[in-house]
């Protein structure tokens, strides 16, 4: 006996398919929008519907944008002379968030991950060398995860970008503000003494 009607058990399944969404999750999630009016649903769909009609790369940097170039790259205000390099959207949002970074970004979409068969041809590598190669860029600022995979894709951006007629750096990283020295663990502490910069 099906006691969840099929057309709402689709919906689940199809939910549950994104990452860090649960059966629990998901099946809440359908529930709710079942819940609310039919206009959310359909307004719903059509955001979902049109998301990759409205929705390109960048030819720059390769950001998700409805526009070639995206607003960023297109804003005479940025130094496109400074590029950031990132792995995904998600990392230029949160470097947009600080209302710092001036210059513009290139997005890899992804790490090198030799194990899942991700190597230099499969992320925006070699689109890089070509910015780089154009002469129009000054500096590379390389802002990829700590994680391992992360720190294996800044050493080999490192490897290879060292032997071009640029400035490159790395974005620091250690301790957190507000955080008592002894919780941090010995990775962090260890990156945060090799990453430390003159007082001031």
């Amino acid at each position: 006996m099906q006691v969840i009607p099929p057309a709402l058990e689709e919906l689940i399944s199809q939910f549950a398919r994104l990452p860090g969404i649960g059966k629990k999750t998901a099946t809440r999630l359908a529930l709710n929008i079942l819940r609310k009016p039919p206009a959310l649903a359909q307004d719903l769909a059509k955001a979902l519907s049109g998301l990759h009609e409205s929705i390109q790369l960048c030819s720059c940097c390769f950001s998700f944008s409805e526009s070639d170039p995206c607003t960023i790259c297109g804003d005479p205000r940025r130094q496109a002379n400074t590029v950031c390099v990132v792995e995904q959207s998600g990392d230029l949002l949160a470097i947009e968030k600080t209302d710092i970074f001036r210059g513009h970004y290139h997005i890899l979409h992804g790490v090198l991950s030799p194990m899942d068969g991700i190597g230099p041809d499969e992320i925006k590598i070699r689109e890089l060398l070509a910015r780089i190669r154009s002469g129009t860029v000054n500096e590379i600022i390389i802002a990829t995860s700590s994680t391992v995979p992360g720190e294996a894709t800044a050493s080999y951006l490192t490897d290879i970008i060292s032997k071009e007629s640029v400035k490159l750096t790395r974005l620091a990283c250690g301790i957190p503000m507000g955080m008592d020295i002894k919780y941090a663990d010995k990775y962090t502490l260890a990156k945060a003494i090799e990453a430390r910069s003159p007082a001031k």
